[in-house]
């Protein structure tokens, strides 16, 4: 099977993690909505929530609500957007939960998100680092 994410899961492709257990890992979204934008996805390939065991479901939310609470601390945000596509703007076909920092007046409305880049590698590699500090802080 050639999947991006499970190539990052397995550490084939390189992405910046925020989090990497047995059972799911999580990395910047290379092209956030927002600074901080996380992708959250169970490590065995599941193609969408449906197709989820009680159990791999159990453990990828699990994982999201630290990240929910994380990611606000980690970059001074107000709360977050949490999402999941299946099938229609699912860019790629592994299960991902989208975890985004979110402030009063962001800008983002309805589903016509504006994307952006980090400045550099570096950048994105600090986001990283203050997410998975957060984390383990508030976990």
């Amino acid at each position: 099977m050639d999947c991006l994410f499970c190539a990052i899961a397995s550490r084939e492709q390189p992405a910046h993690l925020v989090l990497d257990t047995p059972e799911v890992v999580a990395f910047l979204d290379h092209r956030p909505l927002f600074v901080g934008h996380t992708l959250v996805v169970p490590r065995v390939h599941v193609a969408e929530l449906i197709d989820a065991s009680a159990a791999q479901r159990d453990v990828l939310f699990a994982r999201v609500q630290e990240l929910a609470r994380a990611i606000p601390v980690a970059m001074d945000a107000v709360g977050t957007f949490v999402a999941v596509n299946n099938v229609v703007s699912q860019s790629v076909p592994h299960l991902h939960v989208h975890v985004v920092p979110r402030r009063f007046n962001d800008g983002l409305r309805g589903f016509f998100w504006p994307r952006t880049k980090y400045e550099s590698e570096e950048a994105a590699a600090t986001v990283a680092d203050r997410i998975g500090v957060a984390l383990n802080a508030t976990m």
